[in-house]
C-alpha cells in the first residue's frame, strides 16, 4: 500500500522527514510544505511545496489543492500556531480523502492555552506550577508567601522558548511584565494572543529540579499506547540538545493519566520537573516535539507506527524497542539549498 504524507510547517525537522521516508520504504512519498523554500526540511522531502502563511486567507484552500493534486493520504503539522487552524478545518480537509493527524479543537485549546493547561492538570490531580495572569494577584501571593522569587514571565499562548524571562525582584517582575506585553504585539504570537490581550502574559512559579521530556503516544482513535521519557541534560533555543532515555513507572503512570483524560491523537510532547519526590507537569504539546529524536534513537519508532496505523494495522509492538540509559546529543549539519530563489 502506497502512502503520501504531507508535513506542514516542516521547518528544520529533517529528521522527521527522513524517519518517515525510511518507514515508508519507497511505498509512497513524503511531502514538505513551508512558507520558505529555504527551510532545511524541504531538501530531504521527496516533494517540496511553497505555501502562504498559516494566517493567510488562502492557506486552507492551498492545502486542499495540495491534497487533491498529490493524493495526500495523511497530514502532520509540526507547528504550534498551525494546530488550532488545522483542527478547526479538520473535517473539511478529511472530506477530500486525507487523514489529518491532529487532535480535536478542545485538546488543542487545553494544550496551547497555558491557563487551560494549568486547569486541566489540576483537574486530573497532577502537580503543576502555580500560574497567574495579573500583577496584583502575584504581588498578593508573594506577600502571603504562597510563592516566592524567582518567577517565570512568558506568553500565555507560546511556542518553544519565545519570550521567556526569569525575574528575582518586584522591580524586575514589573518591568518584564510590561515589556512582554509590548514585545508580544511585535511577535508571531500576537495574532493568537488577541483572544485575551489583557491576560496574554503569564507569571508562573519557577520549579527547580531535574527536567524531563516525554512522548505520550495515543493511537488514531485516541487510545493510550505508551510513554517514552528522557532526562534533559542540556537545552538550546527552547529544544532539548542532549538527553538520556529513562524508563520509570512513575512517568508511565503520569503519561497514561494525561492520555486517558486528554484523549489526544497521535504523539504528545510533555515537559515536567522532578523535585523533592514530586513531579510537576509544565507543558503539553500535541505534536512531534523537538525531543522526539531522542526517543526514536532509543528505540520507539513512532514514524513506523504511524504508517502501520494508517494502513489499518494495529500490531505495532515490533516498532517499540525502547531502552533506558541511551544518551544522545544533537549536532549541527550543513545542507545545500538548491531550490532557493533570491528575492
Amino acid at each position: 500500500m502506497k502512502l503520501n504524507i504531507l508535513f506542514t510547517c516542516s521547518g528544520r525537522r529533517n529528521y522527521l522527514i527522513n524517519y518517515f521516508k525510511t518507514a515508508i520504504n519507497n511505498n509512497g512519498k513524503i511531502f514538505a510544505a513551508d512558507i520558505n523554500l529555504s527551510a532545511p526540511s524541504m531538501v530531504d522531502a521527496d516533494v517540496a511545496i511553497l505555501v502562504p502563511s498559516v494566517y493567510s486567507e488562502n492557506y486552507i484552500a492551498e492545502l486542499k489543492n495540495i491534497i487533491e493534486d498529490h493524493k495526500i493520504d495523511a497530514i502532520i503539522s509540526l507547528n504550534d500556531l498551525e494546530l488550532p487552524i488545522l483542527s478547526k478545518h479538520k473535517q473539511e480537509l478529511e472530506s477530500l480523502g486525507t487523514k489529518v493527524i491532529i487532535s480535536s479543537e478542545k485538546v488543542i485549546d487545553i494544550s496551547f492555552d497555558k491557563i487551560e493547561t494549568f486547569k486541566f492538570l489540576k483537574s486530573i490531580g497532577l502537580e503543576t506550577p502555580l500560574t497567574y495572569t495579573t500583577l496584583e494577584v502575584v504581588k498578593n501571593a508573594l506577600t502571603i508567601k504562597k510563592i516566592d522569587f524567582p518567577l517565570v514571565v512568558k506568553p500565555r499562548w507560546g511556542s518553544g522558548s519565545i519570550g521567556v524571562d526569569f525575574v528575582e525582584s518586584i522591580e524586575e517582575l514589573e518591568l518584564a511584565f510590561k515589556l512582554q506585553h509590548l514585545k508580544l504585539k511585535k511577535s508571531i504570537l500576537n495574532t493568537v494572543s488577541l483572544n485575551d490581550a489583557d491576560h496574554a502574559i503569564l507569571i508562573q512559579e519557577k520549579i527547580n529540579g531535574k527536567e524531563y521530556g516525554m512522548d505520550v503516544l495515543n493511537d488514531f482513535e485516541n487510545n493510550y499506547y505508551g510513554s517514552f521519557a528522557r532526562e534533559k541534560y542540556s537545552m538550546r533555543c527552547g529544544e532539548t540538545d542532549k538527553a538520556i532515555s529513562i524508563i520509570d513507572d512513575r512517568f508511565e503512570k503520569i503519561g497514561q493519566k494525561i492520555a486517558s483524560n486528554l484523549k489526544h491523537m497521535g504523539t504528545l510532547d510533555c515537559d515536567f520537573f522532578v523535585t523533592k519526590d514530586k513531579i510537576y507537569v509544565l507543558e503539553l504539546n500535541p505534536r512531534f516535539g523537538g525531543g522526539y529524536p531522542f526517543s526514536h534513537q532509543a528505540g520507539i519508532n513512532t514514524a513506523a507506527i504511524y504508517i502501520e496505523w494508517l494502513k489499518g494495522n494495529n500490531d505495532v509492538d515490533q516498532f517499540n524497542n525502547y531502552k533506558p540509559n541511551k544518551l544522545f546529543s544533537k549536532c549541527d549539519n550543513f545542507i545545500q539549498i538548491n531550490n532557493f530563489k533570491k528575492s
